[in-house]
């Protein structure tokens, strides 16, 4: 398949560079060089052996298109791995690779240690996006739009209150991401370290430390919440990052103009049509996102595996838990670039504010009506001016003062104010004020 064309532009290419196949077979064998140097530690490899590994394979040269053509005949990738570096070390220690572990730890822990820079490149990223988020709703926290509800006009809110919704949500799911653990593996065939009694505990938590890992409780060969955590924690990121480019979109459109993406040159050019402006980056957000949440599928329903090792299950989880990844961090990199350039129109939202002829308005006008109307008659009158209002291009509160049953019945000052989308915004400022205060709570 060609990836570069069809599946990396969703992806950070940074980190796309960064978790290539040499990437794997690095941490692949940063793994092993920790294990032989934990077990000379305890004795159960000769002293110096574990240097002269190092030594020896430190500048190999892996043949990682032998490594990939191995995996259909061993299953997974550590088998022909532990094989070519074996045949890559001097005979007198060769017996001393791999010793007391199994694929599976090789694998797993290869994907932690590929996994933490990522984790940290999403945090760097995820409060870049809050900064912007914060200047952004700081900017329109008192400037009112359209709230539409089952993408219909509503009532107003503000755009400074939306734009927090938005903050608020990356914000959840960084915490979240940020709690998630990273834990070595290490459990030997059956996950019980046979053969080495208690010395495997202590070597699986020496290799955590040595490694930059989290220490598990025990080792987690069909345990997987470890995987299930880390992945839908990065669904988690993808969904929030979705809504705002899907907020966006929508806003963008010709016909509401609200906002805009950031302009660049050839940015949202259409292949046939000059005049079209496409909302480019939301669309490679969202792109992203929904293969990450159908990465998040396969990884949930991987999570009960049989026995003492997945057949099948964790063969499964690489790909997604990997493409998770380098997605949500591509994605949050148009996320950051959208929020810190993102164009905004408050003349526009103004317009669609009395795009309904004052219609919009109609739930408070009939609210300060029904005491001298009655319930009933308030709002059928509020119906009835909005229409008037839409269809003779008159100020929704001008009809209302000439109503008959309105005129002299109610002060005309209230009714003023009672038409005013600007009056009407609810807890707009203390919501952005409130969000304000959580999201610089570092």
């Amino acid at each position: 398949m060609p990836a570069g064309f069809l599946k990396h532009p969703f992806m950070s290419q940074r980190a796309v560079a960064e978790c290539d196949d040499d990437a794997m077979v690095n941490a692949m064998l940063a793994f092993e060089l920790a294990l032989a140097e934990v077990q000379e530690t305890s004795g159960a490899v000769p002293a110096g052996v574990s240097q002269q590994m190092h030594e020896q394979l430190e500048n190999a040269a892996f043949n990682s298109e032998e490594i990939a053509a191995g995996i259909a005949s061993g299953g997974n990738v550590a088998i022909p791995f532990v094989k070519q570096s074996r045949s890559l070390l001097s005979d007198d220690i060769k017996r001393y690779w791999h010793q007391g572990a199994t694929s599976q730890d090789v694998v797993d822990s290869a994907l932690m240690l590929l996994l933490k820079p990522r984790l940290a490149a999403l945090d760097e990223l995820l409060v870049r996006c809050r900064s912007a988020a914060l200047t952004l709703m700081n900017a329109h926290a008192d400037t009112p739009m359209v709230g539409r509800t089952l993408m219909q006009q509503a009532l107003p809110v503000t755009f400074g209150v939306k734009v927090a919704l938005w903050a608020i949500g990356l914000e959840q799911a960084r915490r979240r991401l940020s709690a998630v653990e990273l834990p070595v593996q290490f459990g030997g065939a059956v996950g019980v370290h046979s053969g080495w009694d208690n010395l495997g505990l202590e070597w699986m938590d020496a290799l955590a430390e040595r490694l930059g890992l989290a220490v598990p409780v025990l080792p987690w060969h069909t345990d997987r919440y470890p995987i299930h955590a880390i992945g839908t924690g990065l669904d988690a990121v993808a969904g929030a990052a979705e809504k705002i480019a899907l907020d966006v979109a929508l806003l963008t459109q010709t016909e509401v103009g609200e906002v805009a993406e950031p302009s660049a040159p050839g940015m949202g050019e259409s292949s046939s049509m000059p005049h079209k402006r496409n909302p480019v980056r939301s669309a490679l957000i969202r792109g992203a996102a929904r293969q990450v949440h159908g990465h998040t599928s396969v990884l949930i329903n991987a999570a009960a595996q049989p026995l003492e090792r997945g057949l099948g299950e964790w063969h499964a989880e690489w790909a997604p838990l990997m493409e998770s990844a380098l997605l949500v961090e591509g994605a949050l990199e148009q996320v950051a670039v959208l929020l810190e350039g993102l164009e905004v129109y408050p003349d526009n939202m103004w317009r669609n504010l009395s795009a309904t002829g004052g219609g919009i308005m109609a739930e408070p006008v009939a609210r300060i009506l029904a005491p001298t109307l009655g319930t009933d008659r308030a709002k059928a009158v509020s119906a009835e001016a909005a229409e008037t209002s839409r269809r003779e291009a008159r100020t929704y509160s001008d009809v209302l003062a000439h109503h008959p049953d309105v005129k002299g019945a109610v002060d005309p000052e209230a009714l003023r104010n009672a038409c005013d989308p600007a009056l009407y915004l609810g807890s707009s400022a203390a919501q952005v004020m409130r969000a304000r205060k959580w999201l610089e709570i570092q």
